[in-house]
């Protein structure tokens, strides 16, 4: 079977731009580098990039129907991923130093809240649905499909990975560290903006 090239890099390009731009996914992953070092934040980052990639592979071999036939799934995702965030905001606001570091409990965690984080975030599923409406061909190879869909997968990891491994011992993780307070602080309130932008955008739907 023959690879589309051409969808194969457009969407790889986007899928980058996207993983790069700052929001609730890089500052889970930098929050938990920062509360369990280097290990954690790797974790988080995997756990967010097998969500994403999840949410791809579904949404190369269906999700298109599935927001058009089935949107009360759809719903339930969106009050699932605006709760998930309201919780998540609320453990950061009210957060105190934990000693993790090196914890298979905390490696567990740090998995759990990327996973989640990706997973849960109905814009993700939006983003997708965009992007792969452009590349997708109804003629395209099954091969096609799956490589785009790991290259979706391996871009988000690879670039979270990236964050808490060279954000691990340098000058700003220490600055990141003594100001915890403040970070969790700032990631609750850009969590909840996030939570509201999406109760909005079902609003006006």
């Amino acid at each position: 079977m023959d690879l589309a090239w051409e969808a194969i890099l457009a969407a790889g390009t986007v899928f980058f731009l996207g993983a790069i731009s700052p929001g609730p996914s890089l500052l889970m992953v930098i929050r938990n580098t920062i509360v369990g070092g280097r290990r954690r934040g790797v974790m988080c980052a995997v756990g967010h990039g097998i969500g994403f990639g999840i949410y791809a592979g579904v949404a190369i071999f269906g999700l298109i129907v599935l927001l058009e036939q089935a949107p009360g799934a759809f719903f339930l995702l969106q009050v699932i991923g605006i709760g998930l965030l309201f919780w998540y905001g609320w453990l950061m606001w009210h957060h105190r130093n934990e000693d993790l570091t090196d914890s298979m409990e905390g490696e567990a965690r740090g998995f759990l809240e990327g996973f989640s984080i990706a997973f849960f975030n109905p814009k993700i599923a939006l983003f997708l649905v965009a992007v792969l409406a452009q590349v997708l061909d109804a003629g395209m190879s099954l091969l096609t499909k799956l490589v785009i869909g790991f290259v979706g997968m391996a871009i988000d990891m690879i670039w979270y990975v990236l964050v808490a491994v060279f954000l691990t011992g340098t000058s700003l993780l220490d600055w990141l560290r003594a100001n915890e307070t403040t970070v969790n602080r700032a990631t609750a309130l850009v969590l909840w903006g996030f939570a509201c932008s999406v109760m909005l955008s079902m609003y006006l739907a």
